[in-house]
């Protein structure tokens, strides 16, 4: 990340003033009249992501109401049944199942890769792997290895886990059984950013944890891999109803494919919005602008004001790039 978007992102306004804004304003705009309406997760460290395609839809004329956070499956199911425009970050392939059972390609339009390279995963900390030679989730199918991580005394790890209904709890569940490690690992969870924040308090006293993360997100640096944690391989790729090979090319299986977040939109609005469409497909933000933005949020930047200066931070810093998601998708509606 450059020193231009660490500072415009500190220092940026809720009001976006150049020239260029002004002129696409005076314009016969593509959007004009038309309400568009997003939803999101009930994660924050997604607003950025929503914000920046608002922002986008805004500059095309698009009359954007404010966004709603609903649960995934409600996401889905909403704008299938056109009750919403569009979901900014929809996490692929871990989100294929909501996908198919809302309706698949016959209901939504989805072109194009919003953010790439999104890992996720089990971590513990690096002093305990290194001390007892854990690499891999399966060992914690021995008791011994398995009460390092206890945290409440009932003799089994804890593993600070995923929220019912994110996508990734069903994994979670999944490979305990697969892996024969439901005797020795219990699966916590309930807030996740309550649960993260009780076993980063547990590493800072000196304890071993154990945890599923993903990226881009704060975690990550906070407890940064290969220096205070580790990611930990799985003895075998096994998702739930899926064959998918989850080894990653640097030959390593943290039991998650790669995932893409894309936006997922109405079928039936993009069809008649070409500019939309078009915009929804070539809008591209690299990820590590996100885990940065993320990490501002940790410490302590993190009201909608604060998220709405990261947004238009991010788009001063790379206005040209902005600007022709916006001339493309104009050209689209020609």
């Amino acid at each position: 990340m450059n020193n231009t978007w660490k500072t415009l992102l500190t220092t940026a306004g809720l009001v976006l003033t150049t020239s260029w804004t002004s002129q696409v304003w005076a314009e016969n705009l593509p959007g004009t009249g038309i309400s568009v309406q997003a939803v999101q997760s009930t994660i924050a460290e997604e607003t950025f992501q929503t914000l920046l395609v608002n922002k986008a839809l805004q500059a095309l004329g698009y009359d954007v109401q404010p966004t709603k956070e609903v649960d995934y499956n409600v996401a889905y199911t909403s704008i299938a049944k056109g009750d919403a425009t569009f979901l900014a970050v929809g996490w692929f392939p871990l989100h294929d199942n909501k996908y198919k059972q809302a309706g698949g390609d016959d209901k939504f339009f989805v072109n194009g890769t919003y953010i790439a390279g999104a890992a996720q995963g089990y971590l513990i900390d690096k002093k305990t792997a290194q001390r007892y030679g854990i690499t891999n989730i399966a060992q914690l199918k021995d008791p011994k290895i398995a009460r390092l991580f206890d945290a409440n005394d009932d003799g089994k790890a804890d593993l600070s886990g995923c929220n019912p209904g994110w996508g990734c709890e069903g994994v979670i569940e999944h490979q305990l059984d697969a892996f024969g490690l439901r005797n020795t690992v219990t699966h916590n969870q309930g807030n996740y950013s309550a649960i993260m924040a009780d076993t980063i308090a547990r590493y800072r006293k000196g304890d071993s944890i154990l945890y599923y993360t993903w990226t881009p997100y704060w975690i990550s640096g906070v407890l940064v891999p290969g220096k205070d944690v580790v990611w930990l391989e799985v003895p075998f790729s096994s998702l739930p109803n899926s064959n998918q090979d989850t080894q990653l090319p640097n030959g390593k299986n943290y039991g998650f494919p790669m995932n893409s977040m894309k936006i997922v939109a109405n079928k039936a609005f993009a069809k008649e919005n070409p500019a939309a469409a078009k915009l929804f497909s070539v809008m591209k933000v690299n990820i590590n602008d996100v885990s940065a933005e993320n990490m501002m949020m940790s410490k302590g930047k993190n009201t909608p004001a604060d998220i709405e200066a990261h947004a238009n931070g991010w788009i001063k810093a790379h206005q040209k790039l902005f600007n022709s998601w916006i001339e493309q998708a104009k050209a689209a509606a020609k």
